[in-house]
């Protein structure tokens, strides 16, 4: 695969190839679609399906851990056969018809389309990626800066789509909301196609080897091969989300084959890319057990807001927007500060960074375990809380996500670069696995909640929510929901910023592993 980086005589806008601007485009359209039905899709299973609060949880987990399992898939596929320009197309088709086929609301279309949009993904969302890391050489100081410019399109789709797509739902009906997002895939292929078509990629992403890939076999190539059978993987996922209380045999069938992969990568490169590949294991650990915490977000929390938020000028659905919202202002101005940091050699390195980010995501979800102290007569919190809190994690969420993409492209072997970005999109396979756990944590029939309200944590968690069990259990349902919910979220900040501040203090053994990449 022709994978050459930035030269001079290559186009270039605001400092940045010009090429990741393209690419910005479309990863901001495909985002828009993705995360216009995640802030659906809760409220829609429990409001118009009327599935349970366990029900939602449990299909919610298992279609967002899929979404991220498969790019491990699609970047090999990518790395072997059809490269990167390919798969993204691909995977932007399957995603597009998925989001379309939602807005039919049977059972059947339900869970295929949710199959399609995680074949999809798995094809799209690591290549686009890599394909950003290909624009920039490996000690290119612009990369970590381009990253979080990248990662601002991200949140751009992210905050308008469930404003918008929120609205269309509740305005004319959910299939509307579904629709939207279908259209806004789309744009994002229109826009991948511009960048190709005015050849600002160079020769990236190309065919990895055009004479394999064309060679036939019963008649077709190995792409339509591959397109085959993807549509015929699209009824097995669909069966995994809806049984989904079987899916922890997926979690260590995953674990294993990524787990033997990486060995033999290991044994295929130098001692230094080993040490490396260590480092990427070590980020994914992290990353896990971020996105387990930080994606209540689009369960738990959403109907957190929901049931026992005072909402002001926003519905349960459009609170999605603040997180993503939050990014847009700031991933400008972080993008400038790692840079004025780099010039001046005072930029933290990476392993300092996921300890940071973990801390912060830590006391944001206190933040969310602190609003019930301010509950009203009917346990409703201001709605300052849950706005203080998203800036916080927010922050965190600077800290470690871009970042990790970045070093993902600079930490791997070139020529397992899309599997190994595959491999850090796990870290959200797992965390929304696990995700899926804690949110059933905070469903009040399940009297899970009772479970972590004992021993040694109970007084400090009922310090920072300034409400106890026994006080809620003399309370209406209302405050018996609220009580299951900010004690969870309290037991998550702590989780985090013990992680984090281990994290700091393995920083140094982690930097010296990474060799010179910072």
């Amino acid at each position: 695969m022709k994978n050459s980086t930035t030269t001079s005589s290559e186009p270039s806008l605001m400092g940045q190839p010009k090429g990741l601007f393209y690419l910005f485009f479309a990863e901001l359209w495909e985002r828009f679609s993705f995360y216009g039905m995640r802030a659906l899709l809760t409220l829609y299973m429990t409001q118009e399906l009327m599935f349970t609060d366990k029900m939602s949880f449990g299909v919610y987990a298992a279609y967002m851990s899929l979404v991220y399992m498969t790019p491990l898939i699609g970047g090999m596929l990518a790395d072997r056969v059809l490269g990167y320009r390919k798969s993204i197309i691909l995977g932007g088709l399957f995603m597009a018809l998925g989001h379309f086929l939602l807005s039919i609301e049977t059972p059947i279309f339900y869970f295929g389309s949710l199959a399609l949009i995680i074949v999809g993904n798995g094809f799209f969302k690591p290549n686009i990626s890599t394909f950003v890391g290909l624009l920039y050489a490996k000690d290119d100081e612009r990369r970590d800066a381009g990253f979080t410019i990248f990662y601002l399109g991200i949140n751009l789709g992210a905050a308008i789509a469930p404003l918008l797509c929120a609205w269309l739902a509740a305005a004319y009906g959910w299939h509307y909301g579904f629709m939207a997002a279908g259209f806004g895939m789309l744009l994002g292929l229109v826009f991948f196609y511009r960048g190709l078509s005015t050849n600002v990629f160079g020769d990236r992403g190309k065919l990895p080897d055009p004479e394999s890939y064309h060679k036939k076999y019963f008649g077709m190539n190995q792409g339509q091969q591959i397109t085959i059978l993807s549509l015929l993987s699209v009824p097995l996922f669909a069966l995994i989300v809806r049984f989904n209380e079987y899916e922890h045999y997926l979690i260590w069938l995953v674990t294993f084959l990524v787990g033997g992969f990486l060995i033999y990568i290991a044994k295929q490169v130098s001692v230094q890319e080993r040490k490396q590949l260590g480092v990427i294991v070590y980020f994914t650990v992290l990353a896990t057990l971020f996105w387990a915490i930080f994606e209540q977000g689009g369960s738990s929390l959403t109907l957190f807001a929901d049931r026992n938020v005072h909402l002001i000028g926003m519905n349960a659905a459009q609170t999605n927007s603040i997180n993503a919202g939050f990014i847009i202002f700031l991933a400008i101005p972080f993008s400038m500060l790692w840079t004025f940091l780099t010039k001046r050699k005072a930029n933290p390195n990476s392993a300092v960074k996921f300890g940071v980010g973990l801390i912060l995501l830590g006391l944001g979800f206190l933040i969310f375990a602190r609003s019930a102290a301010a509950a009203d007569s009917f346990a409703q919190t201001p709605m300052s809380y849950l706005v203080m809190g998203y800036f916080v994690l927010t922050v965190g969420e600077l800290f470690l996500s871009p970042i990790g993409l970045s070093k993902m492209t600079e930490l791997s072997p070139r020529k397992y670069l899309a599997f190994v970005m595959g491999v850090y999109f796990c870290a959200n396979f797992y965390g929304h696995f696990f995700a899926g756990k804690i949110a059933n944590l905070t469903s009040v029939e399940e009297g899970s909640t009772d479970e972590i309200s004992q021993g040694f944590m109970t007084n400090l968690m009922d310090g920072v929510t300034g409400l106890s069990a026994t006080a809620s259990n003399g309370m209406s349902e209302a405050f018996q929901q609220l009580y299951s919910y900010v004690t969870v979220y309290a037991l998550c900040g702590f989780m985090a910023i013990v992680v984090g501040v281990f994290a700091l203090l393995l920083s140094p053994i982690i930097r010296r592993m990474m060799g010179e990449v910072h």
